[in-house]
């Protein structure tokens, strides 16, 4: 488990933590650890930007961000690859889902809106593991829609610095990152390089 050091509220798991998506014991054992509920507030993902606002836990629909004002509730959304992304405001937090099709449509700066149109602009943000620019080989489809952050593969092909784009959408907010390589690094799920089905949180709650 790692949590962001400067603030609590903000926790991404690896793959020592289990399946966060199939396995319920799983998910309670991290609930745990990090003093929250069992219950947490989910969308079924679909690489969009779609936002929606969590009041109670449970499946939301739908949609690649959520966010709350609820106290205490916690928001998750599950990764393999994709970053999660974590940003907090004075009332409210929010966590989206983030690989590029996310970032591309601009997940991250639709949840940062959402929340400062309901009561308060962010101004902490944590991105969670994922897939890096060491890693992470694009073709010419992918590649031109990121024109700043074009790298290169460990072995020498083209690739996207992801990371490096949702820090352009989180321009001006205080920002801590994880900074770990899912497909490089093996204490993490990675479907790239594993094809697994299961998935790590990126877990967000108001304290």
């Amino acid at each position: 488990m790692i949590s962001a050091p400067a603030w609590r509220g903000a926790a991404f798991t690896d793959a020592d933590e289990g399946d966060m998506r199939d396995d319920r014991r799983a998910r309670l054992r991290v609930s745990s650890e990090l003093e929250i509920p069992g219950d947490w507030a989910t969308v079924r993902q679909v690489h969009g930007s779609a936002v929606v606002q969590a009041r109670e836990p449970g499946d939301l629909g739908e949609a690649d961000a959520v966010f709350t004002e609820v106290p205490g509730l916690p928001l998750a959304v599950l990764t393999a690859d994709c970053h999660g992304v974590v940003i907090r405001s004075d009332a409210s937090v929010g966590v989206a889902h983030a690989g590029w099709r996310g970032a591309a449509s601009g997940v991250v700066g639709a949840l940062r809106e959402e929340m400062s149109r309901q009561g308060g602009a962010p101004h902490l943000a944590a991105i969670g593991p994922g897939i890096g620019p060491c890693c992470f080989e694009v073709g010419p489809e992918v590649s031109r829609l990121f024109p700043g952050q074009v790298a290169t593969t460990s072995w020498g092909t083209e690739s996207v610095d992801l990371e490096g784009a949702l820090r352009d959408q989180l321009d001006g907010l205080e920002i801590w990152a994880v900074g770990r390589c899912t497909r490089h690094h093996h204490d993490m799920l990675s479907h790239r390089r594993d094809g697994t089905r299961a998935r790590m949180a990126s877990i967000a709650w108001l304290p």
